[in-house]
């Protein structure tokens, strides 16, 4: 079923509160300002390195007959729709993550030239899973890595929810499209993730993954990511805090028979 959004003034404070929502207040008012935020208030922001530019998605931008990759690729131009939270969240996401978007463009580029406009690979499934609902994570403690191998959420998300405190894992939702299902309250959150074990900051781990998708090395088949349910994480989700939320809280999921997980980065 498609997710449709809360009207602007009509969301919930609450969300804005809680993560991962919480982590994108800034530029202020963006979010929660009676007026949307204007395509020039969009491009006023931009890093003195990023040369792409957002641009209104009208008839006439659609009318040049490229695709939005291309567009992206060739003119530097991101059509972004006004007024629309998935779009605005879309162009937050690539104001905070430039590098990591602009490979994901080169490589849909890469595959468009090889299967066409028109049909999709395995890997630009698993490049559009993780732009739309994507997530970095540092695990700095090996056992949460097993836990999460056997889809042991209970053990992950309330024996071991320290961890998610205390520095021993660290998450950063990079997808836009979980960015605006947190809006609704109450909804459940699943992720699709990148993993990095090992003492390494955040800031390393967005350079590698930009990295990493350049040189093919990550995202060339949606199995390649793991699934994280995001409402079990401390103050994700109003109930997380129960015990009683991990024992059967219903985006957690059994791990199918067969299901290998790739290695996480080093």
């Amino acid at each position: 079923m498609r997710y449709i959004a809360p009207a602007r003034g009509t969301v919930d404070p609450a969300v804005f509160t809680r993560w991962p929502l919480r982590a994108w207040q800034q530029p202020a008012g963006w979010l929660q300002a009676v007026d949307w935020p204007t395509i020039d208030a969009l491009n006023a922001t931009r890093p003195a390195d990023m040369a792409e530019r957002f641009v209104a998605q009208t008839l006439a931008l659609l009318g040049d007959g490229l695709h939005y990759e291309q567009r992206i690729a060739e003119h530097d131009l991101i059509a972004t729709r006004e007024a629309n939270w998935h779009d605005l969240f879309n162009a937050m996401v690539w104001l905070r993550y430039p590098a990591i978007k602009r490979a994901l463009n080169a490589q849909q580029m890469a595959e468009i030239a090889h299967m066409g406009p028109k049909q999709r690979s395995r890997p630009q499934y698993a490049m559009t899973h993780f732009d739309e609902a994507g997530v970095l994570v540092v695990l700095r403690d090996p056992y949460l890595l097993s836990l999460w191998d056997a889809h042991d959420w209970y053990g992950l998300f309330w024996r071991e929810r320290q961890a998610w405190v205390d520095g021993r894992a660290e998450v950063e939702v990079f997808g836009h499209a979980l960015l605006e299902h947190a809006l609704t309250p109450d909804k459940l959150l699943v992720g699709k993730a990148l993993v990095w074990l090992g003492d390494v900051t955040m800031a390393y781990v967005r350079r590698d993954c930009a990295t990493a998708i350049v040189g093919g090395h990550v995202l060339r088949d949606p199995l390649d990511l793991r699934p994280l349910p995001l409402s079990g994480l401390p103050g994700w989700h109003p109930a997380s805090g129960e015990e009683g939320f991990h024992l059967n809280a219903a985006c957690y999921q059994a791990r199918r028979d067969g299901r290998v997980y790739p290695p996480a980065q080093r």
